[in-house]
Order: structure tokens, then sequence, then C-alpha cells
């Protein structure tokens, strides 16, 4: 197969689910924006409260990765009987880990004001962190459905599904955050009031989507016999599940930690971070999207034991993947300065988000290939050693080389972000070299 027509399958499969990541990420987005036209104290405390948040989530999160490679690997068998049984077992075991997560956080809300930030936000943020902790409930069941419909390549169900989201959230927040249609104003917690309600609502939508559709029939009809809780699914969807939460969980919770350590040099540095992260974030959901239809194909293949594709898949997704990086290079390079605007209007706050935004520039590149690496190991249930990486990484350079720049060096929140760099460049190159390493030992026993 031609590397054209190889990579037109992976982003025909993985562009719903970047247009469906992006909806999702927006949500949050949109909650800053709305918020941050209030005061930029404001879009501090959505700031401190996203960090704060993304670290139970994204292990939650990890958990309803292997809804996906499970399925795809049944399906790549066609295994309709098996197909049912993971969808069931892997939606109560991301329902019990989100309720377990949310209640962790509601006795956790006084965190914020222990972390060195400015007792402002930490106030404003408070009962948006509780709104926000109960609204993973709804979003990782939801999330577990996506999964289930995105490991039948069935992407674009829940991408429609989180499109329509966007415009409920909005009108749900300019009710509540400005006190229009006489709602009392809410402001941030309003935002977080208005996240639970869509989220809800858009899970509710997806169940019976998944109970009316003639395409999902077939996993349904067979509910009587499939559907029942056994533990060596939950320990098989386990086994992939949490060395997943901890990849993304190390990634994110060291993003998350910078995060809080920046907050401690000032809310104008924790605005502007929040600014460069938040579109960097938009950027690094292409780069998922694509991972993750990478992933579920070369799942699928491996389920067929067909190294062939396996070895296709890869080369022409991580090639899509440095293309895409240099565009992202030149994109956040040219529009440095206009991308702060859509945030706040405070003049420091904007200067020092369009620096940053030349450092998100720099790490396109490695944040593409480095997320796409991990896709296509986990594909092969290769996931403890490249754990591994992610942890060394982030943890033994990215935070270390950060503080290093931004307290001994006195760079403030820049030093952090050549951390950034600097864990991301090394996450690239030693999991790109395992998997190419792991593709070409499996090719020589094909000899």
């Amino acid at each position: 197969m031609t590397f054209r027509k190889e990579a037109f399958i992976t982003w025909k499969l993985s562009t719903p689910i970047i247009l469906g990541e992006l909806t999702q990420m927006a949500l949050g987005i949109i909650d800053s924006i709305m918020v941050g036209k209030i005061s930029y104290q404001q879009l501090a405390a959505a700031a401190l409260v996203n960090s704060v948040l993304n670290i139970p989530f994204v292990l939650g999160f990890g958990l309803t990765i292997s809804v996906s490679q499970t399925v795809s690997m049944a399906n790549g068998r066609r295994d309709n009987l098996k197909v049912s049984h993971y969808l069931y077992n892997g939606f109560w075991l991301c329902t019990i880990a989100a309720i377990l997560i949310a209640v962790a956080l509601q006795f956790s809300k006084n965190i914020l004001f222990h972390l060195g930030q400015d007792i402002e936000v930490a106030t404003l943020g408070a009962p948006y962190l509780q709104l926000m902790g109960w609204s993973i409930i709804p979003m990782m069941m939801f999330i577990s459905l996506k999964q289930f419909a995105d490991g039948l390549e069935r992407t674009r169900t829940a991408m429609l599904l989180s499109i329509a989201a966007l415009p409920i959230n909005i009108f749900i927040n300019w009710l509540l955050v400005y006190g229009n249609g006489g709602f009392p104003r809410l402001e941030l917690t309003g935002a977080g009031y208005g996240t639970l309600i869509t989220r809800i609502l858009i899970l509710l939508i997806f169940m019976v989507v998944l109970f009316v559709h003639p395409f999902f029939s077939r996993y349904i009809a067979v509910r009587k016999n499939q559907w029942t809780l056994r533990l060596h699914t939950i320990k098989e969807l386990l086994h992939i599940g949490i060395p997943s939460s901890l990849q993304v969980t190390m990634e994110s919770g060291a993003f998350a930690v910078s995060s809080i350590i920046i907050g401690t040099l000032g809310a104008v540095q924790l605005a502007a971070n929040q600014i460069a992260i938040s579109c960097a974030s938009l950027a690094f959901m292409v780069s998922w999207g694509l991972a993750q239809g990478a992933s579920i194909r070369v799942s699928n293949a491996w389920g067929r034991n067909n190294w062939k594709d396996i070895n296709s898949i890869g080369k022409t997704t991580l090639i899509s993947g440095i293309i895409y990086g240099i565009l992202g290079v030149l994109f956040f390079v040219s529009f440095r300065y206009a991308l702060p605007l859509a945030f706040n209007n405070d003049a420091t706050v904007m200067a020092l988000a369009s620096v940053l935004m030349l450092y998100a520039a720099v790490f396109q590149i490695s944040d593409a290939t480095q997320v796409i690496a991990v896709g296509l190991l986990r594909g092969i249930k290769d996931v403890k050693v490249p754990t591994l990486y992610i942890a060394i990484a982030y943890w033994v350079v990215g935070i270390p080389v950060g503080c290093l720049m931004a307290f001994t060096f006195k760079m403030g929140v820049t030093g952090m972000w050549i951390g950034f760099v600097s864990g991301l460049t090394f996450s690239s190159v030693f999991l790109n070299y395992r998997f190419f390493k792991l593709l070409n030992q499996k090719n020589a026993t094909l000899l």
C-alpha cells in the first residue's frame, strides 16, 4: 500500500477522533475565555482548578483507553460477542473509577489553599473545583462509550455528540456566568454548572444512540449472555488500563504540577501560562487523535497477527506527525500575538503569553511524534517500558530542568517551558526508538 493511501486511511479514522477531542478540550477553554473576560483573576482560578483536576481526570481517562484497545483487538478477530462483553465490563470499570475520583475530589476541595497560590484565586476556584469534580462522572462514562465506538472504527458518532455539546455549553455559560435570561450571575461557578449539565446531557444522548442505532444493534442484542462482570475481563482491561493511566497521568501531571509551580510566581504568570498551555493543548489534540487512530489500526492488525500492516501504519503515521509538527511550528510563530487576545485583554498577560507561544512552537514536532509512538506501542500491547520512559522524561528531565531554569537561573515561567521542551524531546527520541526496535526484531523473526 502506498504512503498516501496508508496515511489517508489513518487520517480518515483519526479525524473524527481529533474533532471530538478538540471539542471536549474546547469545553474547558470556553470556560477560560468566558470568565477571562471578567478578570484575569477568574482566568487564573480556572487555570488552577484545571491543573489540580488534570491529574485525577487523566488517571481515570487512561483506564478508558483499555476499552478501545480490547474492542479493536476483538473486532480484528471478528468476535462480536467479545466486543459486547468488553463494552459492558469497560463501562462499569470506568464508572466506578469516576465515582471514586469525584468523591475524593469533594474531600480535597481545600487543597487550593495549600498550594502557595494567590488567596483570591484559590477562593474563586474552590466551588468551581467541586462542580468540575462531579462532572468527571458523566465525562468518563461518555468517554468509555466513545472508546467502544472508536474501537469499532465508528469514530463519527462521538464526534457529532461532542460538537453538539459546544453550543449547549456556551448557552448555559451565557446564562449562568454573566447572569443573562433572569439567572443569577455566578461567574466561574456558573461555568462549572454549565460543564456539568452539558456532560450529563451528551452522556444520556450517547446511551440512547447505542440502543437505537442499527450499527450497534449486533452488540446490544447479545447483552443477555455477554453483559456480565467477570474478574478475568476486568484484569485484562486493567493490564492495559493501569499502565496507560500512568502514562497519561505522568505526562499531564507534569504539566499540571508545572502550572501549580508557575502559580507561585503570581497570577499574571499563571494566567499567561494558561493561555499558552490551552493553545498548545488544542494543537496536541490533533496529534493525540492521530495517535489514537493509529493505535486502533495497529491493535486491529495485532489481533490478526499482521506485522506487515503494523510496520506500514507505524511509519506513515510517524511521518504524518512530523509534517503536522512542522505546520504547528509555523502556526504558533505566526499567531503568537493574535491568539492571546481571545483570552484576556490585560497588556502584561498578553505580552508574556506571546513569548510562551514561541516555546510552544519549539516543542510541536517532539510533542506530535512522542504521543504517536505511545499509541503505536500501545497497539502492540507494549505498555510497561514506555511508562518508564515517560516517567523519566517528565519527572527526571522535564520538571527538574524547568525548576532549575525558573528559579536558579531566574527565568520565571519561561524557564518552566524550557523544561517542557526538554521532557518532550527525551520522550520522543526514546519512545520512537523503542517502537522501531521491537518492529525490527519481529520482522527479523519472520524472515
